[in-house]
């Protein structure tokens, strides 16, 4: 009985650093989009969830067609919203998302969204092309 406690401990010891890994790539990733967000809007059109992807504790970003996306914050608390591995998005006005009326559920939880930002998605891939288009020509230049 005296070696559970123990395998716990490694269990916890060897997930933090994953969870460490995951918490810089989100904070990356968040400040990726967040160079690209516009002013927030009260909703956004959706007819599916085309793709998305979580950039912090209260911070998706999803698009609602392939280069149409959003960051999304949610009111806090809104718990392990970080490891979520699948969300739905609440849509309680036909075809639209709403801030403060619809919520990002996932694992049985319903995470009121409190400001949507439309992203300038088709900007953020052009100057993604640019930059490795001049890494390309230029592979010496960090």
């Amino acid at each position: 009985m005296r070696h559970i406690p123990m395998l716990a401990i490694v269990a916890l010891c060897v997930a933090l650093p994953a969870h460490a890994d995951t918490a810089a790539y989100m904070a990356q990733q968040l400040a990726r989009y967040e160079k690209y967000a516009l002013a927030p809007v009260a909703r956004f059109p959706m007819v599916s969830l085309w793709q998305w992807q979580v950039v912090g504790k209260e911070k998706v970003v999803v698009w609602s067609a392939i280069n149409t996306a959003y960051l999304v914050t949610v009111y806090k608390p809104c718990i392990n919203l970080d490891w979520a591995r699948g969300i739905g998005i609440t849509q309680n006005t036909s075809m639209h998302v709403d801030a403060r009326f619809d919520s990002i559920v996932f694992d049985h939880q319903n995470c009121r969204i409190e400001k949507i930002q439309p992203l300038d998605y088709k900007a953020l891939l052009r100057d993604e092309k640019a930059a490795l288009a001049n890494k390309a020509q230029d592979p010496g230049a960090e």
